[in-house]
């Protein structure tokens, strides 16, 4: 009886040892270069190298093979980051090339005002001519700039620098007269349109210590644009130079910012000191 109980199953216990599968996935972040070690974390923006073998793929009679697969990738909430990739592998396989197996290779775009968290690459493929198929998904972990998201059109992380390509914010935002006042924000919450289309733009302005507008940005930023990858925050920045003989006190910098797709307005206003 046991004889025959392990007969039965042998089969089905080979069947399971050659199914088709999609093994040894690499991330790296050059063409070539060495894999990812475990925990690494990308930055939004960057191009990684993705590459990955099939196994106990089907030949032909001829000693060929023939695969079709895919490639895509998604973020935490799984949006495509951009248009899947296919592909087919056709080789000839000789004897000596048993321990050969076809490698998948392509570059995938990270957004880069994607959000921080885990992302995926989803591999399919199909083998032809054993009209088989496997799939596999490899994770990888991107950061990004933290921006809370919002229903309706504001404002977000508003902050004062010393100069233009500062990356560090004032812990005070202090100044004294004729000093240039840079500040960067983010604009979330409005619309997409068709193609993930955005119509945003925005205008600045000095306001004194009475409520009085002393400067206003002589034109909008507007930032009109589609993309496959929905763009889920603006980053914007502005910067004046204030006059030598500008009073002391609180100011303002204040933010008006328009959506031409959602038909939304929103302002905010943000205080510095001038010592």
């Amino acid at each position: 009886m046991r004889f025959l109980f392990l007969s039965a199953f042998f089969p089905a216990l080979l069947a399971a040892a050659s199914a088709l599968e999609v093994v040894k996935p690499v991330i790296s972040q050059s063409d070539g270069g060495p894999p990812d070690t475990a925990g690494f974390v990308h930055v939004a923006g960057e191009t990684l190298f993705f590459t990955c073998r099939v196994a106990n793929f089907t030949k032909s009679p001829e000693e060929k093979v023939h695969l079709a697969y895919s490639v895509e990738a998604f973020d935490p909430l799984g949006v495509p980051l951009s248009e899947i990739y296919k592909n087919e592998i056709s080789d000839e396989v000789t004897p000596q090339d048993r321990d050969w197996l076809p490698k998948i290779e392509t570059e995938i775009d990270t957004p880069p005002l994607g959000p921080t968290g885990a992302y995926k690459i989803v591999v399919k493929v199909e083998d032809l001519i054993g009209k088989t198929s496997a799939e596999l998904s490899v994770p990888f972990q991107i950061r990004g700039h933290a921006v809370q998201l919002s229903d309706t059109l504001v404002v977000r992380n508003f902050q004062f620098f010393r100069g233009e390509d500062d990356t560090q914010p004032l812990e005070k935002a202090a100044y004294h007269p004729g000093d240039a006042v840079w500040a960067k924000f983010d604009i979330v919450g409005y619309k997409l349109g068709d193609k993930n289309a955005i119509d945003v733009s925005y205008v600045t302005s000095l306001i004194s210590p009475a409520g009085k507008v002393m400067w206003t940005q002589p034109d909008p930023a507007v930032d009109h644009d589609a993309s496959f990858y929905p763009k889920r925050y603006v980053t914007a920045s502005m910067g004046i130079n204030l006059l030598k003989d500008t009073a002391p006190g609180v100011y303002m910098i204040g933010v008006q910012v328009k959506d031409g797709i959602g038909n939304q307005t929103a302002e905010a206003k943000f205080p510095f000191t001038l010592q």
